[in-house]
């Protein structure tokens, strides 16, 4: 290749390729240019070498479309703002995976914030992402939602909105939760099939959501089997902006149910995090688990598998809960582009979806 030549390429790359320079490099008009880039109406009447002679010319310069541009005219973006409460939570990279997947497969671009908590930065991100003009909102909810009231600038943003974690009754807002109640069942259940009946737990905080549905179906449970619940084996987690925190609180709350005296043969944790720290406060006691007390944990983080002993628990299906809300939100953002065909916008979807019993090492029959 000729010096000059190596000149003009680099020169070429080192700028944005417009619809001028392509016209000029396919001997096309700026405006056929334009109709076969953009797909418009009119490029069906044009012939299909004219067609392949600029995309040809297109590619060899590089030329990518503005889609800042190009959105500003469709008043789309293809944007999705993705909000989540606290990063660090163990809970969400599965959750985000599947928003991830899901908009990729439907060709939206996320745009992921993290409000850490923190009301003012919660109320800036979701400005900055409705300046961004995103098409819609999914927010991933965890404990300290019910102490920050966001609903109302949810509402206010008037563009569809899935939150996941927290289950609403509202008629804009959709929301997808695991079916807690059943999970509460399915984990006394199984604990009750191995012969436990002197059972300890570890509620979550009695503000959050998911602890009143989760403490309901362990009664409904009990109640059935005429299982005797001992109030004195019963702790709860107190709320805290540190999703890790419940590793503490299981390890401080399960020394304190064995300083009671009374005997367990098993733990139900709230959730993992809370069941680790219950096995570490056994271990440090001089309990083996689960030859001397069974646990079982809720969610099936990632860290479940590699604990020693593997944890049983109660697998909220998490990748599906956000493949579950991108089909929600884009049926809803096609709701809003149909308006102009005398379409209604679609109602707020309240969903649950069931949650698994994974059995591992954690658990035991009695005896």
């Amino acid at each position: 290749m000729a010096k000059n030549d190596l000149t003009t390429d680099s020169s070429t790359r080192s700028s944005v390729v417009t619809i001028r320079d392509v016209a000029k490099e396919s001997g096309f008009s700026s405006t056929t240019v334009s109709i076969v880039l953009n797909n418009a109406p009119l490029s069906r009447y044009i012939p299909a070498v004219t067609k392949k002679r600029i995309e040809k010319a297109a590619k060899k310069l590089g030329y990518r479309p503005n889609l800042f541009a190009r959105s500003l005219r469709s008043r789309r973006s293809h944007t999705v703002g993705v909000m989540v409460f606290e990063m660090t939570d163990p809970f969400c990279t599965p959750v985000l995976r599947g928003i991830e997947t899901s908009l990729y497969a439907a060709s939206y671009l996320p745009i992921l914030t993290d409000v850490h908590n923190e009301r003012a930065r919660f109320e800036r991100y979701l400005e900055m992402l409705l300046d961004r003009r995103v098409e819609a909102l999914i927010v991933l909810a965890n404990w300290l939602f019910v102490n920050i009231d966001v609903l109302g600038d949810l509402e206010k943003s008037s563009i569809p909105t899935v939150m996941i974690g927290q289950e609403l009754q509202n008629n804009s807002i959709s929301s997808v939760i695991v079916d807690n109640e059943l999970g509460g069942r399915l984990a006394i259940e199984h604990l009750y099939a191995l012969g436990h009946r002197e059972i300890a737990f570890i509620r979550g905080p009695k503000t959050i959501g998911d602890s009143v549905p989760r403490w309901k179906g362990v009664r409904t449970f009990a109640k059935a089997q005429k299982l005797e619940l001992n109030s004195d084996l019963v702790r709860d987690l107190a709320g805290s902006r540190d999703p890790m925190s419940s590793f503490d609180a299981g390890f401080q709350l399960t020394q304190d149910l064995i300083r009671t005296g009374i005997p367990f043969t098993a733990i139900m944790a709230f959730d993992d995090m809370t069941a680790f720290g219950v096995i570490r406060a056994l271990a440090k006691a001089g309990r083996r688990v689960p030859e001397d007390c069974s646990v079982i944990g809720f969610d099936d983080i990632a860290p479940s598998t590699l604990y020693t002993p593997q944890l049983t628990t109660i697998r909220q299906p998490m990748e599906a809960m956000g493949a579950r809300a991108v089909k929600i939100a884009a049926e809803r953002i096609h709701s809003e582009l149909d308006k102009k065909s005398e379409k209604k916008t679609l109602p707020a979807v309240h969903e649950r979806l069931a949650p698994e019993l994974v059995v591992r090492e954690s658990t035991q029959r009695v005896g």
